[in-house]
C-alpha cells in the first residue's frame, strides 16, 4: 500500500465531487448504492472484494469508503484494521448485517469511523456520508488557528496526524476530531453526549469509550494508566495538557 498514506484528496477542495469507493460482493447492492450515490453528487468507483479494492487504492486515492462486513475471504472487518494498521487515513463506513451492538463497536475497535446495520434507508446512509465528510472537512478558522498541543504531542490539522518530533501518528476523522473537541475545553470535562455532538456522531455511550481507548492506545504510553485524557466517574472525558 505505497500510495495510500498521503494521498487522500484535500477536503478543503470545494468545487471538486467526493469521490467514494464501494466496496460490496453483492452486485444488486453494489450498484443501488452506485445510482443512489451518483444521484446524490457523488463519484463513485465499485469493488467486488477486498483484493480488488487494495488493486484499486494503491492507484488511486478517495474521500470516503463504504465497505461491507461479510464478504468472502478477506472480510471487512479484516480489511480495516489492516488499512488502518498501515496507516491509511480515508475514513471507511461499514456495512454490516450483524445486529449486536459488541459486533458493531468491533468495526469501531478495527478503526472504521462509522457503521451502518443493514437493512438501512437511503437517507440515513446519506447523513452518515455526510456526517463523515463534515468532521473530514473541520479546520479551525484561520484568527483562531492556534497550535493544538497537549504534552509532547502536537496536532497537524491538515493532515490529521499527530506529531512527536519526528514520529507521526495517524488519525482516523473521528479521532482527529475527538482530540479537537477535548482540546478546545482543556482541563475541563467533557461529557459522552457532548462529545458525540462535538464530533458530529450519532453515538451512544459506549461508542465513545471505544473512540477515546482507541485514541489513547496512540498516544498514551501506558493507556491503562492515561496521563492526558482522563476518566472522571459519572461525568465524562478530560484532556490534561502535562
Amino acid at each position: 500500500m505505497s500510495n495510500t498514506k498521503n494521498t487522500a484528496p484535500s477536503a478543503a477542495e470545494p468545487d471538486r465531487k467526493p469521490h467514494i469507493l464501494v466496496v460490496d460482493d453483492d452486485e444488486r447492492l453494489r450498484q443501488l448504492l452506485s445510482r443512489f450515490l451518483v444521484e446524490s453528487g457523488f463519484l463513485v468507483s465499485t469493488a467486488t472484494d477486498a483484493r480488488e479494492a487494495r488493486g484499486i487504492l494503491n492507484h488511486l486515492a478517495y474521500d470516503l469508503i463504504i465497505l461491507d462486513v461479510m464478504m468472502p475471504g478477506e472480510d471487512g472487518m479484516s480489511l480495516t484494521r489492516s488499512l488502518k494498521g498501515e496507516g491509511f487515513l480515508t475514513p471507511i463506513l461499514l456495512l454490516t448485517a450483524l445486529g449486536e451492538t459488541e459486533q458493531r463497536i468491533s468495526g469501531l475497535e478495527a478503526g472504521a469511523d462509522d457503521y451502518l446495520p443493514k437493512p438501512f434507508e437511503p437517507r440515513e446512509l446519506l447523513l452518515r456520508i455526510n456526517a463523515i465528510l463534515r468532521r473530514m472537512a473541520v479546520r479551525p478558522p484561520e484568527k483562531q488557528a492556534a497550535e493544538i498541543k497537549f504534552g509532547k504531542w502536537v496536532l497537524d490539522q491538515d493532515r490529521g496526524e499527530l506529531v512527536d518530533g519526528r514520529n507521526r501518528v495517524p488519525l482516523t476523522a473521528v479521532e482527529s476530531t475527538l482530540v479537537r473537541a477535548l482540546a478546545s475545553r482543556k482541563g475541563e470535562v467533557i461529557s459522552r453526549e457532548e462529545l458525540a455532538a462535538l464530533c458530529d456522531l450519532n453515538a451512544s455511550e459506549r461508542t465513545i469509550d471505544v473512540q477515546v481507548t482507541r485514541l489513547r492506545k496512540k498516544v498514551e504510553e501506558d493507556p491503562k494508566m492515561p496521563r492526558y485524557i482522563q476518566t472522571v466517574r459519572g461525568k465524562g472525558y478530560v484532556l490534561w495538557s502535562d
